[in-house]
């Protein structure tokens, strides 16, 4: 794969102008949706916020959906144990209600009223946010980790790809038991050919990126 060095602030302004000159979405949806797939330690909350701003300043609505605000219950992600891989990759997240809150109503023919999160993880409670009625051509950023692979229908992804190795350096000691469930998404789900673009991302400091794939 060709990679060109990229600045963030650069990324975020082409991926606002990507969603800028192609409007149309892949089901005929009025409502755009783009995935900023990676790891917690690839930093996709910054590069969301940034791009949601490079959108408002095209007078786009944009609103920034956080895959952990969708975390299920303690009790539920905890059942198999604190660090159980299997859990953490198939069971943490609670992919029904983003699609029941995030994407149904953003279907051809949705409301366009989208539940920004469910669940805060801190308090291991329901966060009670207001729905957020989003208007026709009003784009959603979902940002986190493990996003592909669900069949979420998304008009523009882009996966945020570390080596192993820079995965494990910027990954928390406390938080490195997941690095075998980045390995096996890496393996099962090959995120960075599932993507319409990949950011390597190994020092934060140079990114490079792929530019988006046509089609």
């Amino acid at each position: 794969m060709r990679m060109e060095a990229i600045t963030w602030e650069r990324l975020a302004e082409a991926l606002a102008g990507h969603l800028e000159d192609h409007p149309g979405t892949r089901d005929g949806s009025p409502w755009p949706r783009l995935a900023l797939d990676g790891a917690p330690a690839a930093g996709t909350g910054e590069l969301a916020a940034a791009t949601a701003e490079a959108l408002r300043r095209r007078g786009r609505p944009v609103l920034v959906v956080p895959a952990d605000g969708f975390l299920r219950p303690a009790s539920l992600r905890f059942e198999f144990g604190r660090e159980d891989v299997d859990s953490y990759l198939g069971g943490w997240y609670d992919t029904a209600a983003l699609w029941r809150e995030v994407f149904g109503p953003l279907e051809p023919g949705g409301t366009g009223r989208v539940l920004p999160d469910l669940w805060d993880p801190a308090t291991d409670r329901a966060t009670r946010s207001p729905y957020v009625e989003l208007p026709p051509g009003g784009v959603v950023i979902v940002h986190g980790p493990l996003l592909l692979g669900h069949w979420f229908p998304f008009d523009l992804s882009l996966h945020v790809r570390l080596s192993p190795g820079a995965l494990a350096r910027r990954t928390p000691a406390a938080e490195r038991w997941t690095l075998p469930a980045f390995a096996r998404y890496e393996a099962e789900t090959d995120p960075a050919a599932a993507a319409d673009a990949v950011v390597r991302a190994d020092d934060p400091r140079h990114p490079a990126w792929s530019g988006i794939r046509a089609g």
